[in-house]
């Protein structure tokens, strides 16, 4: 987190753990408020890495499961790292800047996810830098964020993953009603300033919730090299390409997509449970007995109670019944549609 907007935001009353904002005060009436209110969203825990140089497509192309010869700056696009292995190290949003390829994950697997890249470059014109610092990315969503972000650009993108870019910030449409922004520190302070004149501040657990709703994977350390990118339905947001040529993992992607066999895959589902949920959790059902049978990919306090979470579980296990968390004597998972299908 830039060390000046950290001060800005303290001053604002944030509180602040392991450079990500919990809260504001009372993290349970701020998540209820944002049912039907605006909320605004530090979102500091989201790293940046940049990509430049005049091999940085063609380096990208050759490493990231998404085609990147469909990112351009005027639209994102989600996509996953992988081993050879076809195991995900990262799954990420990217974006062009006009110069950069812009690579945002987690802020706790930027150094890593960094280094492994960077073993590749060898001669490749291609430079790599940690640009979580050096600019701040706010998020908005509700029923009036379409307004505000018609007010700071006199325009707004008008397709899902559409990203407008102008000298003080760039605007990134995620949904209907969601944005990000992407500003340098020095504006930042401002911009929040208007913007919580109409929306309110919270912290970054509710936006891991909209992450969730919409049905958005994010791989985190306690979940790395544990799925491919089907289990976690990147292919059906765009984040894997079947016409492209060869990159990491590709082989064992593009096996498993053609001859069928993928037999787990990502459900959003509510636990209601007083105890907290976590990546990494561990899922049973009868069906499998004492093998478990999913694992939790993210998890987010709900505004109607307990926790929504995404899960990877085996399709036999949800097409069997119940599913539970833990083990078989705790909380149900009940299943909530996604906003996008796949075939069981």
């Amino acid at each position: 987190m830039n060390s000046a907007w950290k001060i800005y935001l303290q001053n604002c009353n944030a509180i602040i753990e392991n450079d990500c904002i919990t809260h504001y005060g009372n993290a349970a009436i701020e998540l209820e408020t944002t049912k039907y209110s605006t909320a605004l969203v530090d979102l500091s825990h989201l790293g940046l890495i940049y990509f430049s140089g005049e091999d940085a497509e063609s380096f990208l192309q050759g490493q990231l499961s998404c085609d990147v010869k469909k990112i351009h700056p005027y639209l994102a696009q989600y996509g996953s790292y992988c081993t050879p292995k076809g195991r995900i190290l990262a799954s990420f949003l990217m974006w062009h800047d006009g110069i950069n390829y812009v690579m945002q994950i987690p802020a706790t697997l930027c150094a890593n996810v960094k280094k492994y890249l960077s073993k590749f470059v060898l001669r490749s014109k291609v430079q790599l830098i940690d640009n979580s610092e050096t600019l701040v990315r706010i998020g908005i969503s509700g029923n009036k964020a379409r307004k505000l972000m018609e007010e700071i650009l006199g325009t707004i993108p008008d397709s899902h993953l559409g990203i407008i870019h102008n000298e003080q910030e760039s605007i990134l449409r995620l949904g209907q009603d969601r944005f990000e922004i992407i500003a340098k520190p020095e504006k930042a302070p401002k911009l929040w300033e208007y913007l919580s004149s109409v929306a309110v501040p919270v912290g970054s657990p509710y936006w891991d919730w909209l992450e969730i709703r919409a049905g958005i994977p994010v791989i985190t350390p306690a979940t790395q090299e544990q799925f491919i990118p089907q289990m976690v339905n990147l292919e059906m947001i765009g984040g894997v390409s079947f016409q492209k040529g060869c990159y990491s993992g590709q082989e064992i992607i593009s096996r498993t997509q053609y001859l069928g066999k993928i037999k787990r895959r990502m459900y959003l589902g509510n636990i209601h449970s007083n105890t907290p949920i976590a990546a990494g959790d561990e899922l049973y059902s009868a069906e499998i007995e004492d093998q478990p049978s999913g694992i939790i990919v993210n998890a987010a306090p709900s505004p109607d109670g307990g926790f929504d979470v995404l899960a990877v579980l085996q399709i036999s296990s949800v097409v069997a019944g119940k599913v539970y968390w833990k083990t078989l004597d705790g909380p149900q998972l009940e299943i909530i549609p996604l906003p996008y299908s796949f075939n069981h």
